[in-house]
């Protein structure tokens, strides 16, 4: 490990050097590419650096208590090296974990009804209602791209897209079902329900990243349908796109504009179509062995809403916690933060096994 470091530490060094120099900035491109590599080294190489420190200060330590003058205080000073110096040592490893290359992109959030009828419907509101609340207390920008409500104030199907500094690595644990439990808002019985509904989180693709053959793919334009009054389009401005080879379907209709529906759509469909490649490629490299945290299958349980009981339940890390309340209004750092703590213990766990 150390030896990496090193040569880490020489490429980071070799960057600042190249970045000192005039002449690099006459090529923007290649400059905004050091100085983004640069920003990524940057905790690494910083960590590295206080773990060196630390190390030096044992090595002192350890020579001065051979004097029975300064032995006390050195040896105070060296237990203390010697903590910093392990604790420094398990940042390190995390900070050398590979990378997901998708961690800093935005991300497009999909949302769909599933169980429970009308109840599922005005559940998947709430969770929209959640994501767009923890998305603006990160202050991070949402827009949304595609609605179908029903006629009470649920949602069918929505689309939205979240834009903000690390997004996708902060999100992407949210794929997979969602359960509610809770006394439907449509009944007066008082009986508990039990609804789902379906989150996936897809990062956002640039087209040079992944390219889509225009040829594979069939456009059609169709009049919008809402829950009725005002938010129904007259107009034919709705487009439905379809991939042919693969036969995935997109539709938008939130815009009037039959151009910006369009442009919506093929986004969405690229973001699906390079999430399902991810997949693909994921599952070939890791066949032999499922994580026990991943990304969410989409038919996967992760999560329990019980309203009664005032509890949320992640069930990929056994985590409950009774604050319902918060968490509907956006307070997610808790449980995310406990999701990507167990990933990172897990992929380490496999590092070292390897």
């Amino acid at each position: 490990m150390l030896e990496k470091l090193k040569n880490i530490e020489r490429r980071y060094e070799e960057i600042q050097h190249r970045l000192n120099q005039p002449e690099t900035y006459d090529d923007v491109a290649a400059s905004t590419k050091l100085q983004k590599e640069q920003n990524q080294l940057e905790p690494l190489i910083e960590t590295y650096r206080q773990y060196r420190a630390a190390e030096k200060t044992m090595e002192d330590a350890e020579l001065l208590m051979n004097d029975p003058e300064f032995r006390e205080l050195a040896k105070e000073e060296y237990e203390q090296a010697k903590e910093a110096l392990a604790r420094l040592e398990h940042e390190l490893k995390l900070l050398l974990l590979p990378k997901d290359p998708n961690d800093d992109k935005n991300v497009i959030v999909e949302i769909r009804a599933g169980v429970g009828g009308e109840e599922s419907a005005l559940f998947a509101a709430k969770l929209y209602r959640m994501y767009s609340m923890y998305g603006d207390a990160r202050r991070w920008k949402t827009e949304v791209m595609n609605l179908n409500e029903t006629e009470l104030g649920g949602i069918k199907e929505i689309s939205f897209m979240i834009e903000g500094e690390g997004a996708y690595s902060r999100l992407k644990f949210e794929s997979g079902v969602h359960r509610v439990q809770r006394v439907p808002e449509t009944e007066s019985g008082g009986r508990v329900h039990t609804s789902t509904a379906t989150v996936a989180v897809l990062p956002e693709v640039d087209p040079v990243d992944f390219h889509i053959d225009p040829k594979d793919l069939q456009i059609d334009t169709f009049r919008s349908s809402g829950a009725g009054g005002q938010k129904v389009n007259k107009t034919s401005s709705a487009i439905r796109v379809t991939h042919i080879p693969t036969g995935t379907v997109v539709e938008c209709q939130d815009e009037r504009s039959q151009y910006k529906n369009k442009d919506r759509a093929i986004s969405i469909l690229t973001s699906r179509l390079y999430d399902a490649e991810c997949r693909k490629q994921a599952d070939a490299i890791a066949s032999e062995r499922r994580s026990q945290v991943g990304t969410g299958m989409r038919n996967e349980r992760i999560r329990t809403y019980n309203f009664p009981q005032g509890r949320v339940t992640d069930h990929r890390i056994g985590l409950t916690l009774y604050k319902i309340d918060q968490i509907m209004n956006g307070d997610l750092d808790e449980i995310i933060d406990a999701i990507v703590t167990a990933d990172q213990a897990e992929r380490l766990q496999s590092s070292e096994g390897n």
